[in-house]
């Protein structure tokens, strides 16, 4: 999968991609996130990528011109091709549709994604015909769209195969089945008076496998009745 990400402030992704699981995500070749910085594609010389609202109001909204240019230029080296290979335009803002496990999954096949971060009091409101996806983190306010995209690219890169070394650990994750993941454990078998529960040591695997259902549940319940009932 290729990630271009349109950006104002490229070097906050710079300790993300180079860790962990998205660094090893590029380094198999699994995994192509490129960066572009939108103040390329202004044409002034302070290089503004931003400007005063029409009508008034506090705040300053991203310009229309970059965004349109950069997609216009980023998309030339694939002309006639397939419309996967152009990528799915996805921009980041608190109005769009929720990032959940689904659509992360959804996400996950795509050929390619262009990923839009918005900042500033919003964005010109053309820059949304040219979106595919409009997505959010959530239901609050963050300064930039930087941190969201970081939040969608590891949701997404993580689910590529070959990616985790692990198949089955992706199945028995958090809202994978609709519902939270059961509790987990590791040594020491008892810590300060915490001991793991006795069924984990028996090594009776059926046993093991209800219990951590039944409290995968009991834990969706108490902690997300909303997931519970769906």
């Amino acid at each position: 999968m290729r990630i271009d990400v349109l950006t104002l402030f490229p070097k906050m992704f710079e300790n993300v991609l180079g860790e962990s699981m998205l660094k090893r995500a590029q380094a198999k070749g699994l995994a192509e996130i490129r960066l572009h910085d939108l103040r390329d594609w202004t044409s002034d010389a302070h290089r503004s990528a931003d400007d005063k609202p029409f009508g008034g109001g506090a705040g300053m909204v991203m310009k229309t011109e970059p965004v349109f240019k950069a997609l216009e230029e980023l998309r030339k080296a694939v002309k006639g091709k397939s419309s996967s290979a152009k990528g799915k335009v996805v921009l980041m803002t608190p109005q769009g549709k929720p990032l959940g496990q689904s659509l992360a999954k959804k996400l996950a096949k795509e050929k390619r994604l262009i990923v839009i971060c918005g900042h500033y009091e919003g964005v010109d409101e053309r820059i949304r015909e040219l979106a595919d996806e409009e997505i959010s983190i959530g239901d609050y306010i963050l300064t930039c769209g930087e941190l969201p995209a970081m939040v969608l690219i590891d949701a997404v890169v993580r689910l590529i195969p070959g990616v985790l070394g692990d198949k089955e650990s992706i199945k028995f994750e958090s809202f994978e089945n609709g519902m939270l993941e059961y509790p987990q454990y590791t040594r020491p078998a008892e810590f300060k008076g915490m001991k793991v529960p006795q069924v984990l040591l028996s090594g009776d695997h059926k046993k093991i496998e209800e219990w951590r259902k039944a409290e995968a549940m009991k834990r969706t319940h108490r902690r997300r009745p909303d997931l519970f009932k769906k």
